[in-house]
């Protein structure tokens, strides 16, 4: 069995029995991706072919993966990658690669052996092939393969789940060890690759990919896909549906389906400004197009970045043309975590911190100071509540993760932490020192994935040694390596919520009428003044914000969420109408999650949370389905471990 093989499960054993008796596991090898399968250190893939069939009604993709990769290890002959959940049928490779023939009017393919490794419940199987002894540095070999229903990154929606409902849709959520289970490669970040794709589907629906997509192709049931720039396999991505594109800018534009597409391109209309924005703070925008692909309201998160399209939630429509905290998101993650990748999930911090910081300069270049100092006070709140709730060893930046599930790390620290550790760091340094090291950081780091140690390296020699005496090596360490909120932090404020503070108490005194409240206040101080009001509102309270201001129908899903939780909390009668309306009209999982958790806490509560939720669940999507039955229908959630019966 190959090295690599051996060698990771023997680690995830170690470090797995070393965690359950108390004592501390072996230290971290930088750049050993503890999450794949895979021998990168003999063979390494550069570029991958697909051709796949998409079958909306049978929910199957059956495809052919066919990898080119360069032999490192002339020894080397068994080529080790990353499955999980997929059935393999067959493996070939070129008859060139295996016996050396040559044929001018057509490739020939060769078959040859190859197992299936016994499953492990967070990495899947590794797929062993035996390889002929070569002495070529470039080879091929293809997997004819197809996906089984356990495909975890295949999200198969049904019509009722769609906007329009009279047709299926699909898209793929890779992230972050995910993109195994729909396509059998070297699922590492480590491992970045180019990629071709023809997509079979049936007629009257749409294929579009993380690659050049072209707006004007017709729905044809056949499309061509093409990416140059080396990417990671998790931001390999494919959305199939019935959807339609208008453009937003020379380089931009939206894809929705048709009841939202209207919205979606007033909504993004500002796309090209942004992206100008973000280049002449970043660098240079390096994957020619940006398009946003608007989701199905079922979609459960905000949304899903990769480069050239990003999928991103309906509840970012707010009707106002608003900042789009998930755009802004998408766009930053162009150059942290697109142009430049972790090379193993340890390394995650790196992607979101940079992402973090990115959207903060943005939303402050497109929005102003004010509007971006209050997200980040937001965030701050957002980060101390997630550190009362997370063990020491876990609110580092470089988190260990070796046994467990990379996901299980996806929270407010990384995002949050690591903005605020950049933030002190332009803070101390000063935003033009920091201008120049953050536009070095992408341009140097281009196309590669790196590491904690490449990270603080660059960091030394461009930073901490150039400027002396500013920050110091142990104070990096204490942000990278410690708990907490080091001491040395410099904190966000924000003069944007002092209005609200001060009307919140003139309004609560009796001193201020609800219809005289926030004039010119913008989404988060909305937000604001409806997550700090007491609890205990009388009922004449809640209606006269009720009918004065109408949060119950804002087209702001995350005002509407603040509202509901009020509603809910103080059991105003009257919004209970629109909380059903809300509850069966929106898919994001952190909006309504909640919402059904606090309707729990009473009798009468939970009867109307039953009710409603037998109507919403065939709507929602499968993740938001199985933690919503955890919640409201524990017994069947025992019986139906995904989430469906």
């Amino acid at each position: 069995m190959a090295m690599k093989l051996c060698c990771l499960a023997g680690l995830l054993l170690t470090c797995g029995a070393l965690r359950a008796h108390g004592a501390d596991p072996a230290p971290i090898e930088p750049g050993f991706d503890y999450h794949s399968f895979s021998n990168i250190d003999q063979f390494r893939v550069t570029h991958l072919e697909l051709d796949l069939r998409v079958d909306l009604e049978g929910k199957t993709i059956t495809g052919i993966s066919a990898l080119e990769f360069k032999r490192l290890d002339p020894r080397a002959t068994q080529l080790v990658l990353d499955t999980k959940g997929l059935q393999v049928n067959d493996v070939s490779q070129k008859a060139t690669d295996v016996l050396g023939a040559t044929s001018k009017s057509q490739t020939i393919w060769v078959s040859r052996p190859f197992h299936m490794e016994k499953p492990d419940p967070i990495l899947g199987s590794a797929l062993v092939i035996e390889l002929p002894p070569s002495k070529k540095t470039v080879e091929s070999i293809r997997i004819d393969y197809e996906t089984l229903p356990t495909s975890t990154a295949l999200q198969w929606l049904t019509k009722k789940q769609t906007a329009r409902g009279h047709k299926g849709f699909l898209y793929t959520q890779p992230q972050l060890i995910g993109a195994r289970t729909w396509i059998p490669l070297q699922d590492s970040p480590d491992v970045r690759m180019t990629y071709k794709a023809k997509v079979h589907t049936a007629d009257g629906v749409l294929a579009l990919m993380s690659a050049e997509n072209d707006p004007s192709v017709k729905h044809k049931g056949e499309y061509s896909f093409l990416m140059p720039q080396p990417v990671p396999a998790n931001l390999i991505a494919l959305a199939v549906g019935d959807v339609e594109f208008l453009e937003t800018g020379p380089r931009s534009g939206v894809y929705a389906e048709k009841p939202m597409l209207k919205a979606a391109a007033k909504q993004f209309a500002d796309t090209e400004s942004t992206l100008q924005a973000a280049e002449k703070l970043f660098g240079p925008y390096r994957f020619t197009r940006y398009d946003v692909l608007v989701m199905p309201p079922s979609f459960p998160i905000g949304q899903i970045d990769s480069p050239r399209l990003s999928f991103i939630s309906p509840t970012a429509i707010t009707g106002d043309k608003s900042p789009v905290p998930e755009m802004l998101h998408a766009l930053a993650r162009a150059w942290s975590g697109e142009l430049v990748s972790n090379s193993a999930w340890r390394d995650r911090w790196l992607n979101e911190a940079f992402t973090a910081y990115m959207e903060t300069r943005l939303m402050t270049a497109v929005y102003g100071d004010e509007r971006a100092s209050m997200e980040e006070v937001l965030g701050l709140n957002a980060l101390r509540d997630a550190l009362k709730t997370q063990k020491p060893q876990d609110q580092v930046l470089a988190i260990d993760l070796r046994d467990r599930d990379p996901e299980s790390a996806f929270d407010e620290i990384p995002y949050q932490k690591g903005r605020l550790f950049l933030n002190t760091l332009e803070a101390k340094f000063g935003r033009d020192k920091f201008d120049v090291f953050v536009r070095g950081y992408a341009e140097h780091f281009a196309f590669k994935s790196i590491t904690t140690e490449d990270f603080l390296g660059y960091l030394a020699e461009n930073l901490l040694d150039r400027f002396p005496g500013v920050v110091t090596r142990e104070q990096v360490n204490e942000w990278v390596h410690g708990a907490g909120i080091p001491a040395d932090a410099v904190l966000p404020v924000s003069s944007g919520f002092q209005p609200v503070d001060e009307a919140r108490t003139a309004w609560l005194e009796g001193r201020l009428a609800a219809k005289k409240l926030g004039p010119d206040w913008v989404s988060e101080q909305w937000r604001y003044f409806l997550d700090t009001l007491p609890a205990g509102l009388r009922p004449q309270q809640l209606a006269e914000l009720d009918k004065a201001l109408g949060f119950a129908h804002s087209e702001d899903a995350e005002i509407g969420h603040s509202w509901y939780v009020l509603v809910i909390t103080n059991n105003y009668q009257p919004g209970f109408a629109g909380l059903e309306e809300y509850l069966q009209s929106t898919g994001r999982r952190t909006l309504i999650e909640p919402l059904y958790a606090d309707l729990m806490k009473t009798l009468a509560g939970t009867t109307l949370a039953k009710r409603v939720y037998a109507k919403a669940r065939p709507a929602y999507h499968p993740d938001t389905v199985k933690a919503i039955d955890a919640i409201v229908r524990p017994e069947a959630a025992e019986r139906s471990p995904e989430g469906s019966e």
